[in-house]
């Protein structure tokens, strides 16, 4: 009798662990595809610390090459540099239906440093308050994607960064529209200030 009773503990035993590992690989199968993977950099500009990454758009993309050509020279043109870097900023910013949640923000390549925390803290609580995660692809939520991006007069300034006054800073007037009207009451124009240290440029202000 207490054999049997061995035996049949020991079937049960074995059963649950079949159940349990059965139950796992469902799962896995059939939920774990819905879980995101880090995006994967596949183009850089190294002498300038950029990357791009797998999971921006094409025109992005595109975008990124146009910067990389206008680096690769050797001699640099900061205006075009400067013009290029508030296209890519403006468009992957106000861009909110290829970001996955509300701290996913876009442009943050081109903030200087020392303005990026607080750049972030604003940004997740203003212009990406509202946006939903999409972390396994399922949001419904509508949201802005920026169509053309143009760059005005680019003029030479001053700035001060912390108590450092930088002579070499650019003020760029900016404007951009949307893929679809029902956005055309978004924020579409603004006034960048980009300061350069060393031999690169970056974002330290955006205004209306």
């Amino acid at each position: 009798m207490k054999l049997k009773k061995r035996a049949k503990i020991l079937i049960f035993l074995i059963t649950i662990i079949v159940i349990g590992i059965i139950v796992f690989l469902v799962y896995k199968n059939f939920f774990g595809k819905n879980e995101t993977e880090g995006a994967k950099v596949i183009n850089s500009i190294e002498d300038y610390g950029y990357t791009l990454k797998d999971n921006k758009n094409e025109k992005y993309k595109s975008m990124f090459e146009e910067l990389k050509k206008v680096l690769e020279k050797d001699k640099v043109d900061y205006d075009k540099y400067a013009e290029t870097i508030s296209k890519m900023f403006i468009y992957d910013f106000f861009s909110l239906d290829d970001k996955m949640a509300k701290n996913d923000i876009g442009g943050v390549d081109f903030i200087h440093p020392d303005a990026l925390s607080n750049f972030l803290e604003n940004a997740e609580s203003t212009y990406y308050k509202y946006v939903e995660s999409n972390i396994y692809g399922n949001r419904n939520q509508k949201l802005p994607m920026v169509d053309e991006v143009k760059v005005g007069e680019i003029k030479t300034t001053e700035f001060a960064v912390g108590d450092k006054n930088v002579d070499d800073a650019y003020e760029i007037e900016v404007e951009w529209t949307y893929t679809e009207e029902d956005f055309n009451d978004y924020q579409s124009s603004g006034k960048l200030i980009i300061v350069k240290d060393g031999k690169k440029l970056h974002i330290v202000e955006l205004t209306k």
